[in-house]
């Protein structure tokens, strides 16, 4: 019988390199590469926050706006994607359109860290380690007491999941995803 070889150390390494050839390391200040979140993950991520119609998901780094279009058309909430990647951003616009939720969603050339994060009751993250990091501090000081925030396979270091929820998602760039859920209050770390 055949052994099957494991590829995904090639494809870290390629990925890696691919990342670097477009610019998204962290000394050129890109907080993150666009990698689509795969869908099985981003409806994980909005039932782990618990997303309703109430809500307002604001997805930093939000790429092809699938998080946003997603949490308005399962879940009825409002959404801001907020991307610096022009293209990006007209075609999460056409989706959002095509999905028929362009009325509940908007996108913004903004930068993530540069952005109001006070009307957010739901905000997620699918950003280097590093950028998580940096982003904490506004997250804490910003951000309303029941507030939650997600995380795709990112931590926030000492600030501890209030959940935390394993993916497997066959095919895409990594199969096991792993979700971080962080609220907003009293076992939150300061600012």
């Amino acid at each position: 019988m055949k052994r099957r070889q494991r590829v995904w150390p090639v494809v870290v390494v390629l990925t890696v390199i691919s990342w670097t050839l477009a610019g998204c390391t962290p000394t050129h200040g890109k907080l993150a590469p666009f990698v689509p979140t795969p869908q099985g993950v981003v409806e994980t991520m909005l039932k782990l926050a618990e997303v309703g119609p109430g809500d307002v998901v604001y997805d930093l780094g939000s790429g092809d706006g699938r998080i946003v279009i997603t949490a308005a058309r399962m879940f009825g909430a409002k959404g801001v994607g907020f991307e610096i990647d022009e293209a990006l951003i007209q075609g999460a616009q056409d989706s959002a359109r095509r999905a028929g939720v362009s009325h509940l969603v908007e996108f913004r050339n903004e930068d993530l860290m540069t952005v109001d994060l006070s009307p957010a009751t739901v905000v997620t993250l699918y950003l280097v380690q590093d950028a998580n990091l940096r982003l904490r501090p506004r997250l804490l000081s910003q951000l309303r007491p029941g507030a939650r925030v997600v995380s795709h396979d990112y931590t926030m270091e000492d600030w501890a999941p209030s959940r935390v929820e394993r993916v497997r998602e066959l095919g895409t760039l990594h199969d096991d995803h792993t979700i971080y859920l962080w609220r907003i209050g009293a076992g939150s770390p300061r600012p």
